[in-house]
């Protein structure tokens, strides 16, 4: 409970959604649902060994990625890490490491997973997910990015600089 605290949650107003906690629950029914998401296969879509090893190859690069954002992610937020969109009382905003490469890593990270999942079992199921994760984190973000320009006044100068979910393009 001591944990969930320092993150900002409260017993009182977790329900109220004040600091996004409604985001945090939608995003964990989302990642459980990735979990029993069956595999759509295309009809008719049969890779030869070449194709299908290189789209191996780019799913192994996505899910490489994907662990780049997320563990790094993690790492350089530290003491600022939440799981609310809410910034923490306490917390700085972080600018370097991965944070320099995309505004959300830990966001990207997820998108990045499942989209390797995607490209991996050639399933239109996860890749629909995938667009799915993307439009939901890219909310999620936009409503997060409202609070920290609230708390930091350096934070559009740190969005004009630095994309919001995919390095150098979005």
């Amino acid at each position: 409970m001591k944990r969930l605290t320092e993150w900002g949650f409260s017993r009182e107003a977790w329900w109220q959604g004040k600091k996004g906690e409604y985001w945090v629950l939608v995003q964990a029914v989302l990642l459980l649902g990735l979990l029993v998401l069956p595999t759509g296969r295309l009809p008719g879509l049969e890779l030869s060994p070449p194709g299908l090893y290189g789209l191996w190859a780019i799913a192994l690069l996505c899910a490489l990625g994907a662990a780049v954002f997320l563990g790094k992610g993690l790492m350089d937020l530290g003491q600022s890490l939440t799981p609310l969109p809410y910034p923490r009382e306490d917390g700085q905003l972080v600018q370097t490491g991965v944070y320099s490469i995309v505004r959300h890593p830990i966001y990207s990270g997820v998108i990045f997973a499942v989209l390797a999942i995607a490209l991996y079992r050639l399933s239109w199921t996860h890749l629909a997910a995938t667009l799915v994760f993307f439009l939901f984190f890219n909310a999620k973000a936009a409503q997060e990015e409202a609070w920290l320009a609230e708390k930091y006044s350096d934070y559009v100068d740190y969005k004009t600089r630095v994309k919001r979910l995919i390095p150098w393009l979005y």
